[in-house]
């Protein structure tokens, strides 16, 4: 069995560790090293995994990826996005597959897709 853990390469740790923190509520699990300037962090952000690592990325790079964040509430999510330091690329959208999703990036500009389960499809 395999398992895919997502890591964001970033020149700022502490600052998405921040803004994961503070708009899913993410709990930093391990970090490396100990003390001193980190180099890496394990979110735990409920049931999933995050990392973060300490490198001089180049932001200007095109992303390749885009995270999906299961959440309760996507408007009032999106409402705390630019003070956490993120963007909203635009308004909610209620899609036919009965979800709701918001896009926004992080501070390091990462696509994220925020989602809530509505409608009929809300018990699966």
């Amino acid at each position: 069995m395999a398992t895919i853990q997502p890591i964001i390469v970033t020149s700022d740790v502490d600052r998405l560790q921040a803004f994961y923190q503070r708009m899913f509520g993410a709990v930093a699990e391990s970090r490396f090293p100990e003390e001193g300037p980190v180099f890496f962090v394990m979110l735990r952000v409920g049931d999933s995994e995050l990392g973060l690592v300490n490198n001089d990325a180049d932001l200007s790079a095109p992303q390749r990826f885009v995270l999906s964040v299961r959440v309760d509430d996507v408007d009032a999510l999106l409402d705390q996005v630019e003070a956490a330091g993120g963007n909203v690329l635009g308004p909610p959208n209620d899609m036919p597959w009965g979800e709701r999703v918001a896009h926004i990036h992080d501070p390091d500009g990462n696509k994220l897709n925020l989602t809530q389960t509505i409608g009929a499809s809300a018990g699966r």
